[in-house]
């Protein structure tokens, strides 16, 4: 039997927090007495930064139970970032690892087979969502664009699996190594080419609460995925400027024919507005090579991408002091 960790980064879920403490528990009891996994498996909620009772209802989970402990960021980080500092607390605490969110719409049921799916080879595991009704339309339509998006610009990405994961403990070592600030661990993990199997679920609704997505952050989501693993923007860049060129140059030609064979030419309004349209790309080139620009430029600095402030573990994960600033207290 191997050891389990169940990694679920928190935000304001003070509305789910008990339910899904409970869930979760009950799960991996059923788990350590079907005798899948090790009586020492354990979940670590991670908080990052939460402004609501979270915290509190995570030490009455630790106070309950012995499987359950907890990591406090400082500040909000980012759910990329809240799973990054999960990881790397359990990744030499654990044989395996799921990563979950709080609100448990990914069905925590299909997480035996995962474990089965681990016994037989594979090192990740993707839970992926066969169905979205009870996403709305919006939400459906912008996830397929931006996992059409994403493989148009060659990266690789796993269309509608959030992260909802499953990865052994040698996979979680590896992760570690990429020290990017600006993570996208959906995209990272299918690049480091381990064997990989998927397991299906719908989708359920949330039980509590609101989603801590709102349409700005999943924006900056897609667009911290597209700028982290694809330069083809820039290159679609100089294609259009080139184009457009070559497209000047011709107007410029047969105005210059008009000229000459004495022909009238307008006021200018097609002129004018062609420069305003050649202006607004010149524009939106530059700051889109801008963007990637400021990404190297915070990449540099080598900042730390979270702090943990405090700490609720028994003998689960360290608390000693390591490289991602665990530094707390119980």
């Amino acid at each position: 039997m191997k050891r389990l960790a169940i990694v679920v980064p928190c935000y304001n879920e003070q509305e789910v927090m008990e339910n899904t403490a409970i869930r979760l528990t009950d799960l991996m009891a059923d788990l350590i007495q079907k005798k899948k996994i090790s009586a020492d498996s354990y979940i670590l909620f991670v908080d990052d930064g939460s402004t609501d009772g979270t915290w509190e209802l995570m030490n009455e989970a630790f106070e309950k139970d012995p499987h359950v402990c907890a990591l406090g960021l400082a500040g909000n980080s980012g759910q990329q970032n809240a799973l990054m500092a999960g990881f790397a607390a359990v990744a030499d605490n654990c044989d395996m690892a799921v990563s979950i969110d709080a609100d448990l719409q990914d069905d925590i049921d299909v997480m035996e087979e995962m474990i089965d799916k681990y016994y037989e080879g594979a090192d990740v595991i993707y839970g992926v969502r066969n169905d979205r009704k009870t996403d709305t339309f919006f939400k459906r339509f912008s996830a397929q664009m931006f996992y059409t998006l994403m493989k148009l610009l060659g990266a690789k990405t796993v269309s509608n699996h959030a992260d909802y994961r499953l990865m052994s403990s040698d996979v979680l070592r590896q992760l570690m190594r990429y020290g990017e600030r600006n993570l996208f661990v959906r995209g990272v993990v299918p690049l480091m080419g381990y064997q990989s199997r998927t397991v299906y679920y719908a989708r359920k609704k949330r039980a509590a609460g609101k989603s801590k997505y709102s349409l700005s952050k999943m924006f900056s989501t897609a667009f911290e995925a597209i700028t982290s693993f694809s330069i083809k923007p820039i290159s679609l860049i100089v294609m259009t400027g080139a184009a457009i060129t070559v497209c000047a140059l011709a107007a410029l030609v047969l105005l210059l024919g008009c000229s000459v064979c004495g022909r009238s030419i307008s006021d200018g309004k097609y002129i004018l507005t062609s420069v305003w349209l050649l202006g607004g790309m010149q524009l939106a080139a530059v700051g889109v090579v801008g963007e990637y620009a400021g990404r190297t430029y915070f990449e540099t600095k080598r900042r730390p991408r979270y702090r943990i402030e405090r700490i609720l573990s028994r003998d689960q994960i360290p608390t000693d002091g390591e490289e991602s600033s665990m530094q707390g207290k119980k």
